[in-house]
């Protein structure tokens, strides 16, 4: 794994050769961010989750931030130090935020290397945060292990639950835990209704090939990793409480 680009980018390493299926889906995904009028500026980023109130995703953003408030939380509770991992990192905000716990050392892995290279500028001078340019199916990783594996918001951009969980758990340390959140799951029967959906989305921008890169995952195939909900937005008392996310906040342990 060379460095390559500008010299200053020296948190951020790149695979050497992206297959051609990673680089159209790129190209794909940042034309599609652009025509949602998803992209961050760097001023914007650095702030997320935070974001103004006129800002147009506010309210997805204002989940977000509910979110990552919990997971760290969840992560500031060990007295260890914890070694993380993020999986689909992107611009690398939540990265940035996991980097803020003390004695954590946090490193972000996509495949997208365009917004890779925003968040190795923005965070460079963030001694404890890395970046990482490639695909974790790869082997990329070696037989490094991580103490946490975060999953946030980009699941779904993997085709085989299954597969990439195993994948993750084969980088996990032994007493380590994988934590997917922001991502929806689905019951069987709405499977169908779920993928026409998403279809007719990026139809919409005039991009029907990008649902090809995007894959509804039943809840079902988390049973045999005895996955424990640690927040279910489903139940009684978050119901009473008003939901801040549909989303549930899954952890898998190492066992």
């Amino acid at each position: 794994m060379n460095l390559r680009g500008p010299s200053i980018l020296t948190n951020i390493r790149f695979q050497d050769h992206p297959g051609e299926r990673e680089l159209l889906f790129e190209k794909k995904y940042i034309l599609i961010r652009t025509l949602e009028n998803r992209l961050i500026t760097d001023d914007e980023l650095v702030k997320l989750p935070h974001i103004a109130k006129e800002h147009r995703y506010y309210g997805e953003w204002l989940m977000r931030r509910n979110s990552t408030q919990r997971l760290i939380r969840r992560l500031s509770a060990p007295e260890k130090c914890l070694e993380i991992l993020e999986v689909g990192c992107g611009n690398g905000w939540l990265a940035h935020r996991l980097a803020e716990i003390p004695g954590t050392k946090v490193t972000g892995l996509d495949i997208n290397s365009t917004e890779l290279q925003q968040a190795a500028r923005v965070f460079r001078n963030v001694s404890n945060l890395c970046f990482i340019q490639g695909d974790i199916r790869s082997g990329i990783l070696g037989d490094h292990r991580f103490d946490r594996i975060i999953f946030a918001a980009s699941i779904q951009y993997f085709p085989f639950l299954k597969e990439i969980l195993y994948t993750a758990l084969a980088n996990l340390a032994p007493d380590g835990e994988i934590h997917v959140l922001d991502t929806p799951f689905y019951k069987t029967g709405e499977l169908e209704k779920a993928r026409d959906r998403t279809l007719a989305y990026y139809t919409s921008f005039g991009y029907p090939e990008m649902a090809d890169f995007y894959y509804h995952h039943p809840i079902d195939d988390l049973r045999s990793f005895r996955p424990v909900i640690l927040y279910n937005p489903h139940s009684i008392r978050n119901r009473l409480r008003g939901v801040k996310s549909p989303f549930p906040w899954i952890r898998i342990k190492n066992i």
